[in-house]
């Protein structure tokens, strides 16, 4: 976790006109898609329209104050990842018996209470109301 205390800053001007245009950007990339979609254009033109209007929005967005912010937290989510111990095969095989045991046993259990409890109720308090 980090340690430094920030300073939350409003939006300037600049910031949300940049995230206009990449909205902007974005839009006109979908519309672009749907348009050759109609007009009968083969998919790989339809799929690089889409894939650059993404491409160039979201570069638009980085250089805001939040593009800034989302870099600086995807950086210091892989710093983070890199600490996590993963389990090793052996460990998840076992894990995964376990559970597959535990569910077993579990669905035998509520299967077993169900047919005591329908039994219950359709031989004992259905004959005693007759």
């Amino acid at each position: 976790m980090n340690t430094k205390a920030e300073q939350s800053k409003g939006t300037s001007g600049a910031d949300i006109g940049k995230l206009v245009l990449a909205v902007l950007v974005l839009a006109a990339g979908i519309v672009g898609y749907t348009y050759l979609g109609n007009i009968g254009a083969a998919s790989p033109v339809r799929l690089v329209t889409i894939i650059a209007a993404v491409i160039v929005s979201v570069a638009i967005a980085s250089f805001t104050s939040l593009g800034r912010r989302a870099r600086h937290f995807l950086s210091e989510s892989q710093f983070e990842m890199r600490k996590v111990v993963w389990p090793t095969r052996d460990e998840t095989i076992k894990t995964t018996g376990i559970i597959i045991a535990v569910v077993i046993i579990l669905s035998l259990l509520l299967g077993l209470i169900d047919l005591i409890l329908k039994s219950v109720v359709l031989d004992w308090l259905l004959k005693l109301g007759s």
